[in-house]
């Protein structure tokens, strides 16, 4: 059984071209708020930069292999919010997670560690109760679109130490301000897009 980090080192990733499924959950409170985490220092990829609200993986176990509507994606996500962000499974029921649509992306963190991702895009507007693991998070917030702009100006300009996530930074610039529309209409299932692989860099 390889270290469970070897997915993440680059040049095995360069070299076999490795590929795994990702997720990214975009969790929108009742005010279309999104809630940010800034990951922690101690994270082996991307310490202490800001991102959405939960990424991780699928595990190889059974309930998050089940294809059949993105099921085990979704069982993924609502594991993966409990485990970084403390949300209890009954606030993030899994029938309401809308998959957006799906990306591929490399990304090199630093010399030594990436990504290589096909990431499915979740998301989801619940009021929920957060209490944020400090091993996986250092910081969170939720934001409007204006105070997400803000720290966009803020990550571009180098002000405040501020950094983003390569992965948020693609789908904030490609889709996200179109699908917030969408969140605060109540219309998620017009912006639906599971065909297509958007290929990012």
């Amino acid at each position: 059984h390889e270290s469970k980090y070897n997915c993440h080192l680059m040049e095995k990733i360069e070299s076999e071209n490795l590929l795994h499924r990702a997720f990214s959950v975009f969790l929108f409170n009742s005010k279309y708020e999104l809630l940010l985490q800034q990951r922690s220092a101690t994270k082996v990829t991307f310490p202490l930069v800001w991102t959405n609200t939960c990424c991780s993986h699928p595990l190889y176990r059974e309930s998050e292999l089940i294809q059949e509507n993105y099921l085990g994606v979704r069982n993924a996500a609502q594991r993966k919010l409990l485990d970084e962000l403390g949300i209890p499974a009954e606030d993030v029921p899994v029938d309401q997670f809308t998959p957006l649509g799906r990306m591929l992306y490399k990304a090199p963190s630093d010399g030594k560690w990436g990504e290589h991702e096909l990431d499915y895009l979740l998301f989801i507007v619940r009021d929920v109760k957060v209490v944020p693991n400090p091993d996986e998070v250092a910081d969170v917030k939720y934001v409007s679109r204006e105070q997400l702009k803000e720290l966009i100006r803020k990550a571009d300009a180098g002000e405040e130490g501020l950094k983003l996530s390569p992965w948020f930074r693609l789908v904030v610039d490609n889709f996200l301000m179109g699908w917030w529309d969408h969140v605060e209409k109540g219309t998620l299932n017009e912006a639906v897009d599971m065909e297509t692989i958007h290929k990012l860099k």
